[in-house]
């Protein structure tokens, strides 16, 4: 559970502690902020750093952070001191620069901020972080140096990735243990059904899948699909913007949280929005997940369940590119007729096509032990909070 109180400063640094601060826009949805949270945590639990985080929007970042005050300019958070970013030019009520000033998603720093980390006696460690991609360029580009225009200050591009010579995802060293323990426990797994669901975990032929995705003109097939199954589906669904689709096929005047509703061999319930601590249970609790964006994406790996991604679509299919790399990363282990199977339903939820359930559950156990054996791949690559500390603690030397 996240604490929270106002503070008029920083908690005070002891000698040798790394001062960093992390600066995030929120974009759209919750991907940017998603990311920075899990990165700012993991850099104070497991790296023992001072992490200041500027966030422009308080709203956004209390829905996966219910114990955030919204009122409050400054306030602390799990150890973590955040800021209210409420406008460019603003750089906290002090400006004090860190020995480590990420800049989150090119978000850009407020001018002040930059000119304060040109006068300091000791540049700091500038790290551009991006967003993740698994496309073969972004081994190139990682860690590439960029001069600024005016000060003498370098700021580093830092990509996150799915394969050797990049940054890594974000994974938390107790995450494993943790997804072992609530596997091994039927108590555990019983009383997240319970608090989630109001009921007991369904029986062992039913199909569980969590449905984490932006509004989709396919949900209506998969649905159907879903209803006629000659096994049962159990659908689990944190209230968002996919909800309206469900309220819609379901007949009903909205899917708010709490909504239980069955439909021929498939029962769906809405759940309340999950703040971020709790979604790797829904992810471990499920047979097959559904996500969407970056960080519900990467989670989905660490889970070591099936599951389909629904990328964040761009102008011109710009991220159908970047849809086809992670497949070429995930599932090139594969046999021929699952890689295949899986690649037409990424494509069918992505807008290419007509999902075919039956066809995709067919390889399940395939997909299964792939995803397994993806996570243990993904993890030798270094988690990016591990590799970004050891990158930047190299450039303080």
């Amino acid at each position: 559970m996240s604490s929270a109180s106002p503070r008029s400063d920083p908690p005070a640094a002891t000698p040798g502690t790394i001062a960093c601060d992390i600066f995030c826009a929120v974009i759209d949805n919750f991907g940017d902020i998603g990311v920075c949270w899990r990165l700012a945590r993991q850099l104070a639990s497991e790296h023992g750093w001072q992490v200041r985080l500027f966030v422009d929007d308080l709203h956004a970042f209390q829905k996966l952070c219910p114990s955030l005050a919204l009122e409050h300019a400054r306030q602390t958070v799990d150890g973590i001191v955040v800021e209210h970013w409420y406008e460019p030019a603003h750089a906290g009520d002090t400006l004090e620069v860190a020995d480590v000033v990420i800049e989150a998603f090119g978000c850009e720093l407020p001018p002040i901020y930059v000119a304060a980390m040109a006068a300091r006696e000791r540049a700091p460690a500038w790290v551009n972080l991006e967003y993740l991609s698994a496309e073969d360029w972004v081994a190139d580009f990682h860690l590439r140096p960029s001069p600024h225009p005016r000060y003498p200050l370098i700021k580093t591009f830092f990509f996150p990735g799915l394969g050797p010579g990049t940054g890594g995802v974000l994974k938390e060293r107790d995450l494993d243990a943790a997804h072992a323990a609530f596997d091994a426990s039927p108590a555990a797994c019983a009383a997240w059904w319970l608090n989630t669901t109001g009921g007991a975990p369904p029986p062992a032929e039913a199909t569980v899948i969590s449905l984490f995705a932006y509004e989709n003109p396919a949900i209506d097939s998969l649905l159907e699909q879903w209803r006629d199954s000659t096994t049962p589906v159990v659908l689990l669904v944190p209230e968002g913007r996919i909800s309206g689709a469900l309220a819609r096929f379901f007949e009903l005047p909205a899917f708010a949280a709490g909504t239980h509703v069955v439909h021929g061999n498939l029962s769906a319930h809405s759940l309340a929005f999950t703040a971020q601590a709790g979604y790797d249970a829904l992810l471990w609790a499920s047979d097959i997940n559904f996500v969407r964006g970056e960080d519900s994406f990467v989670r989905a790996q660490w889970a070591a369940k099936p599951f389909v991604w629904h990328i964040y679509p761009q102008a011109d299919d710009a991220h159908l590119p970047k849809l086809d790399a992670a497949l070429a990363h995930y599932a090139r282990a594969l046999p021929t007729g699952a890689r295949a199977a899986l690649a037409r339903f990424w494509h069918a939820w992505n807008g290419a096509g007509r999902p075919d359930w039956a066809q995709f559950q067919r390889h399940y156990p395939a997909l299964r032990q792939r995803a397994a054996e993806w996570a243990g791949e993904l993890a030798r690559v270094g988690d990016l909070a591990g590799n970004l500390a050891l990158f930047t603690k190299s450039q303080l030397k």
